[in-house]
This record gives C-alpha cells, sequence and structure tokens, in this order.
C-alpha cells in the first residue's frame, strides 16, 4: 500500500491526511481498520495531536461523494468517478416534479401535504453509493421515514416498517394486515435480506 505526504508549511487537517491517503490508493476497497491505523499515525507526526473519531471522517467523506463505501467498514475511491459523479441536491424543480410523480406524499406510509407533514426528496441509491440526483432515484418520504432510511438504508428501513406495521396489527386484532405481513417479511427472509433484524411473530 502505498504512503503519501504533501509538504506544507500549513498545518494539515484531519480530512486533508484521509484525502492523502485515498487519493494514493485509489481503485481499491479499504476497510476502516487499515485507513484509521494509516491517518491516526500520520496525524500525530505531522502535528503532534490526536486524530479523534477518523471513522466519523470517513463516513462524512462518503456522505459528500467523495469515498463509495462498499459495504460496512469497507470504502473506495475512485478519482474519475469522483470527477464525474453528479453528487449535487435535487433542484427545486426535480423535486417538485418527485413530489407530484409520489401524489404528495410519503412512498412508504401515505402520509403527505394533506395531513400536513413536511416533506423530503430522497437518493433510493445513496450519494455515498454512486446515486444520482435524478427523477428516478428520487422519491419523496416523510421527516419519520426519511431519518429512518439515512440510520439504516432502503431495504432495511423497509423491513423495519413491516414489523412496526404487523406489530399494529397484531394489537388492533386485524388478522388479514398481520398475514400481509407477514408473507411480505417472508420474501425478505427467502431472499436473505436484513436477516439480522429478527421480527416478532407473536406478542
Amino acid at each position: 500500500m502505498t504512503e503519501y505526504r504533501e509538504a506544507s508549511d500549513k498545518e494539515v487537517t484531519q480530512q486533508e491526511v484521509l484525502k492523502e491517503f485515498f487519493v494514493a490508493n485509489p481503485n481499491t476497497d479499504l476497510s476502516t481498520a487499515q485507513i484509521v491505523d494509516w491517518v491516526t499515525r500520520e496525524y500525530e507526526e505531522r502535528t503532534g495531536k490526536t486524530f479523534r473519531d477518523p471513522d466519523r471522517g470517513i463516513r462524512k467523506l462518503a456522505q459528500e461523494g467523495y469515498l463509495m463505501k462498499i459495504r460496512k467498514g469497507l470504502y473506495r475511491y475512485e478519482s474519475n468517478s469522483v470527477k464525474t459523479r453528479n453528487i449535487e441536491e435535487f433542484s427545486p424543480k426535480q423535486k417538485e416534479e418527485i413530489k407530484k410523480r409520489d401524489g404528495y406524499k410519503c412512498v412508504i406510509c401515505g402520509i403527505g401535504d394533506k395531513e400536513g407533514e413536511e416533506l423530503h426528496i430522497d437518493h433510493i441509491i445513496p450519494r455515498d453509493k454512486g446515486g444520482q440526483a435524478t427523477i428516478d432515484n428520487g422519491q419523496t418520504l416523510c421527516t419519520k421515514h426519511n431519518n429512518i432510511k439515512k440510520n439504516y438504508g432502503q431495504t432495511e428501513a423497509g423491513k423495519r416498517f413491516f414489523i412496526d406495521l404487523h406489530r399494529r396489527a397484531v394489537s388492533i386484532g386485524d388478522e388479514d394486515l398481520e398475514t400481509f405481513c407477514n408473507d411480505v417479511l417472508d420474501v425478505f427472509e427467502k431472499h436473505e435480506i436484513d436477516i439480522q433484524i429478527e421480527r416478532i411473530k407473536h406478542l
């Protein structure tokens, strides 16, 4: 693995050290451990200070579209992709078109403008995984489900939604809805999608 140091009279920032590492190791899947080991040592050597929370710095670069997140704890820097990929936010015109297409309501729960809900335009494929600001890659979400998506990801957010809906169906005795949710959750498990999230079949 290449090591790279850029001479400068100005004290280097933590994000600059991170970027140096990735620029010196392009087109390579890099684990968080590999990244952290190098940048913490390098930053301390140059500044005499401790690089605090390098994981957060890595996540920030991924969220900005500078890195591609291959999977949890594994990142890749592709210079050509970074230069050419559209990582801008949706324009006001795009947001309005997406909301109109989705009926001005959350595509997950159906709550929207009529209920006074604040709506957000979300990247279906996140920017840190190569998702672009295009109409086809946009969806309308309420605040609750936008936050869930940010924390968990698309399929995981969907599974958690159906688990929650299943709980409610059981609590009110809606057997048809309970059966429907079980069928959907069976598909998640059949394809081994987010199998780390366990559902409660009986309350």
